[in-house]
């Protein structure tokens, strides 16, 4: 009996920002893609609309492994990105249980679930340079010592391992992308790149007269999320799994994507900006910036878009679809 040679690729956190750029990633490729969804009232499909038609949804859940167990018995995928978690690094500190649930034995319960099923499953791990946390040094690399300082960056340390120890233990297709800061239209508005655009268009608009932020001087590696999901997908192709940086190699401060962003509309952003300490973390990262070299080398993988240019794009992006909206209201 001939198989279907279209490859299938199952992703959780589809509805995410990273989960609705790379099902459109892999569909370009002419992939089958179903996306594992919550059987909840909560769940937003609006990053996935445009292409809903195109994927086939399935319902499971991390803290669940029966229900994975019977995802990846029905639909058989060839690859699984697990790009699911609890990612907001200040709700971690509130639910700090939660988040290990779903962000440290999530991944668990979902490599138990492939090597009960099909051990032959490629699996990529979503990590995060939050794992550095407390740097030991600068630039990260894979071989940099973690040091977490919140409940999510210790959680994803242990999906981290988790992953490395079901490659060495059950010889699976196992990797992890520890992936730095990744942004666009797309991204949730608690998260600061995102803040700063959708806030940069409401006082552009009218609607907004100031922008409340916390530790200005807090750095990151900033790159566009449409590039890193290319780097998970050339990672399940090698012939060996393993660990890779994904990042620009470039850091920017907070005070710098604000710039830029007001700049954008012609705005001084001194005149709007507001410092407030409620939206300090406990325990700040220092300095995180990754290189990518090994990603470079050894997956031909390198970042297309410029820091200006993502911050460009997520204030056009904000703009126009504040300004569509109001349109519409009208």
């Amino acid at each position: 009996m001939a198989m279907s040679s279209t490859k299938r690729a199952l992703i959780t956190g589809i509805t995410g920002q990273d989960g609705s750029y790379l099902a459109e990633f892999l569909l370009g490729l002419g992939y089958e893609v179903i996306g594992m969804v919550r059987r909840s009232s909560t769940v937003n499909f609006e990053r996935i609309a445009h292409i809903q038609d195109e994927l086939t949804l399935a319902s499971g859940d991390l803290l669940d492994e029966g229900s994975m167990i019977g995802v990846i018995a029905e639909h058989r995928p060839h690859e699984v990105y697990n790009l699911a978690a609890q990612s907001f690094v200040q709700t971690s500190f509130g639910q700090p249980v939660l988040t290990g649930d779903v962000t440290a034995l999530g991944v668990t319960r979902l490599l138990e679930a492939i090597r009960v099923v099909d051990p032959d499953i490629r699996f990529y791990q979503a990590s995060s340079s939050e794992m550095f946390g407390k740097v030991v040094e600068v630039p990260q690399t894979e071989l940099t010592p973690f040091y977490p300082r919140s409940p999510y960056g210790v959680a994803k340390l242990y999906g981290h391992w988790i992953t490395v120890n079901y490659r060495e233990s059950y010889d699976l297709f196992a990797t992890s992308g520890i992936l730095f800061n990744h942004e666009s239209p797309r991204r949730g508005l608690e998260f600061v790149t995102r803040k700063v655009s959708h806030g940069v268009a409401q006082i552009k608009l009218g609607r907004a007269t100031e922008l409340r932020l916390g530790n200005l001087d807090a750095q990151r590696d900033w790159g566009f999320a449409g590039d890193y999901v290319e780097a998970m997908w050339k990672m399940l192709q090698l012939d060996e799994p393993g660990d890779f940086v994904v990042s620009t190699g470039e850091t920017h401060a907070v005070r710098e994507l604000v710039e830029v962003a007001f700049s954008r509309v012609g705005l001084d952003w001194e005149q709007y900006v507001k410092v407030d300490e409620k939206f300090y973390r406990p325990a700040e990262v220092d300095l995180l910036i990754g290189n990518p070299e090994r990603a470079r080398s050894v997956i031909g993988w390198e970042p297309k878009t410029s820091f200006t240019d993502l911050v460009h794009m997520m204030v056009d992006a904000d703009l126009e679809q504040l300004s569509r909206a109001e349109h519409r209201s009208r």
